[in-house]
């Protein structure tokens, strides 16, 4: 194995259900640990890395064993080729931190809110040294009331001042990183069928960066995918099952029905530079009631694609033991989505696993940081980690 062929290994905190863990395996790193407190989000990754061969060297080597990020001590417990992981050898550690503290929904209470992990993050970063570091977190972060929470971290990873709670400037010496980009990204330009934008730091580690230029990645989709492309296969089968039956004709009526509203949807948006996308979906909090779409502004927008945004639908055999046809896909606002379809609106694979009851599922789904967005970040960060590896191989 040459010196270019030797695994590029991560480490991911706050890793769900994996939305960021998919894009980052696809973007060719191995996971060496996923941290995760949520149990059914814990069991998804658990399911999926077990019963997939793509994840294969996951499954040997992956630690799951772990759950609360604050009690994580990778530097103790984490191994890589059978011991444990020295200082400095991680190439990525990523996260993406809790948004509520920084989300309008949840008061954007930012560093006064229990649930801000960037100080731990920060903490790991310490310890680890990793080569690059990847933070994912809502847009609101980036709003200027954040201004010095932001050059807090920025300071906290490249040395600098920053103004403290009380005013005074406080000086650090930083960790020695460079935040090459702090920015958005928005899902629907990475093939996503949904307005989700996404606040992603980048930085990398000084001594690997050095010469190379780290390049922010761009649209890999000129024309953003419609939710009537991205559903019409799976909400034609959620349909198909009554065929010839005796709800045969209500059936296609109501196939028909929805594919016309949401294809009209989207080339009206189309007329306007638009695109007929999904709304932000959210997956809530324990705190939260039953499963549904949104809030009332979201509901609606998912009225005009032709989908009841109400509630969470069953998937199509247990729709049918259940009985809830009238309510999961013969509605007067049209069909509610099952999990496996606010899955595709999220980009993930369809084959992929979701472990606990429906809410859980869909809460998981809604939660999660899409897959092709952190592929499209990861192999941006592959690139400067696989030049700065053959830089290094051609010095020694």
């Amino acid at each position: 194995m040459t010196s270019t062929e030797v695994e590029f290994t991560s480490i991911e905190i706050c890793a769900g259900a994996g939305g960021q863990a998919i894009g980052l395996h696809a973007a060719g790193f191995k996971h060496l640990a996923l941290v995760e407190i949520d149990k059914h989000a814990a069991m998804t990754l658990r399911r999926n890395i077990e019963s997939r061969s793509d994840w294969a060297w996951e499954k040997q080597h992956c630690d799951l064993r772990h759950a609360d990020v604050n009690e994580f001590n990778p530097w103790e417990d984490v191994k890589k080729d059978g011991r444990l992981l020295k200082k400095g050898e991680l190439d990525l550690l990523a996260g993406g931190v809790p948004c509520p503290p920084f989300s309008h929904a949840g008061k954007q209470l930012g560093k006064d809110d229990e649930r801000d992990l960037f100080p731990r993050m920060l903490d790991l970063v310490d310890k680890l040294r990793p080569r690059a570091v990847m933070i994912e977190n809502v847009r609101g972060i980036l709003d200027p009331k954040f201004l010095d929470y932001r050059e807090y971290i920025r300071v906290k990873l490249e040395g600098g001042t920053y103004r403290a709670d009380d005013g005074s400037l406080v000086t650090e010496e930083g960790l020695d990183y460079r935040v090459c980009h702090w920015g958005l990204l928005e899902a629907s330009n990475f093939g996503v069928p949904q307005l989700r934008p996404r606040a992603i730091l980048v930085a990398i580690r000084e001594d690997v960066l050095t010469d190379l230029k780290y390049e922010w990645p761009t649209s890999t989709h000129e024309d953003a995918v419609s939710v009537v492309a991205a559903l019409e296969e799976s909400m034609h089968a959620r349909y198909e099952a009554y065929y010839d039956g005796p709800r045969d004709g209500e059936a296609r009526a109501a196939y028909a029905r929805w594919h016309k509203k949401a294809t009209e949807r989207h080339e009206e948006l189309q007329a306007k530079d638009s695109a007929g996308i999904a709304p932000t979906l959210v997956g809530g909090s324990k705190k939260h009631g039953g499963a549904d779409l949104g809030p009332s502004r979201a509901k609606a927008a998912w009225k005009q694609l032709g989908v009841s945004g109400l509630g969470v639908a069953n998937d199509i055999e247990t729709c049918r033991k259940k009985e809830s046809e009238n309510r999961d896909l013969f509605g007067p606002d049209g069909p509610m989505l099952t999990v496996e379809q606010a899955a595709i609106i999220q980009g993930f694979p369809t084959d992929w696993i979701f472990d606990g009851g429906k809410t859980a599922q869909y809460r998981q789904v809604g939660n999660a940081f899409p897959p092709p967005v952190a592929e499209a970040v990861g192999r941006s960060i592959m690139d400067v980690l696989k030049a700065a590896r053959e830089r290094d191989a051609e010095n020694s």
